[in-house]
């Protein structure tokens, strides 16, 4: 009984070796590609996030960290006071105020860019926010679906063929290119001719300061809150890919 048993054992075993010997083999593994490689994040005919010209990266990089530095030590605490200070009507009439003086310097941009649609769309909201809006405080073109076009002297050079030229970081100011850089003179000068119009000399300077801080308030960028480690890089390509895209349409 006893042999019976082992015999039976060794006979379990060799079936279940041979079982295993003839089973399928191993297989090398295989992975998908990732789903966000850069080839399928970056548009067709733009560029990938780490050739954008960037020559003064040094320079560049220091500014970009003065501009957080001010932003947290100036800037911010200043937008904060003016939203604490200030109702939330108030601050939507400065700001649809200044949109209004934004709208003119896109038709400027618009007559240069040979653009008449856009031309006549921003005529039209000049003329119904400065008149039935009570001098742009009221957006009454956008309740009646007035289109707004957006466009800078930047977007015109680009218009016209030139390109975007090296990346820089303006102090106070943010991500720019060479080109928007140089084209931010002729828009502050269209700006400043329609303050003279509109306000004397002595509110000139309080008045760019609003327009500074309505403009810091309702932009929602903070520094160093991307959650990304390489968040200059994403920056840098997040704005040169959306000119791009601003000169485009």
């Amino acid at each position: 009984m006893r042999q019976t048993i082992l015999r039976t054992s060794f006979l379990a075993l060799a079936l279940l070796l041979t079982a295993c010997s003839s089973g399928p083999q191993p297989q090398p593994q295989t992975f998908q590609e990732p789903a966000f490689t850069t080839e399928r994040i970056v548009p067709e005919g733009f560029e990938p996030p780490s050739e954008v010209y960037d020559p003064w990266e040094g320079m560049n990089k220091r500014i970009y960290n003065f501009n957080y530095h001010f932003d947290q030590k100036v800037f911010l605490p200043v937008v904060r006071g003016y939203n604490f200070i200030l109702p939330g009507f108030a601050r939507t009439g400065v700001h649809n105020f200044f949109n209004n003086f934004r709208d003119v310097r896109t038709m400027v941009n618009s007559i240069l860019q040979a653009a008449p649609k856009k031309f006549f769309q921003s005529t039209g909201r000049v003329l119904v926010n400065s008149t039935v809006g009570l001098l742009g405080l009221v957006d009454v073109a956008t309740k009646l679906d007035f289109p707004r076009p957006q466009e800078d002297f930047g977007q015109t050079l680009g218009r016209w063929g030139v390109g975007q030229g090296p990346y820089l970081v303006i102090p106070f100011m943010g991500p720019s290119n060479l080109r928007d850089g140089a084209g931010l003179l002729p828009d502050f000068y269209v700006q400043s001719l329609i303050r003279d119009e509109v306000f004397s000399d002595s509110l000139q300077i309080p008045v760019m300061l609003l327009d500074s801080i309505d403009t810091r308030a309702n932009v929602p960028f903070r520094y160093y809150e991307t959650g990304s480690t390489f968040e200059y890089q994403v920056v840098r390509w997040l704005y040169s890919t959306k000119r791009q895209l601003d000169v485009a349409k």
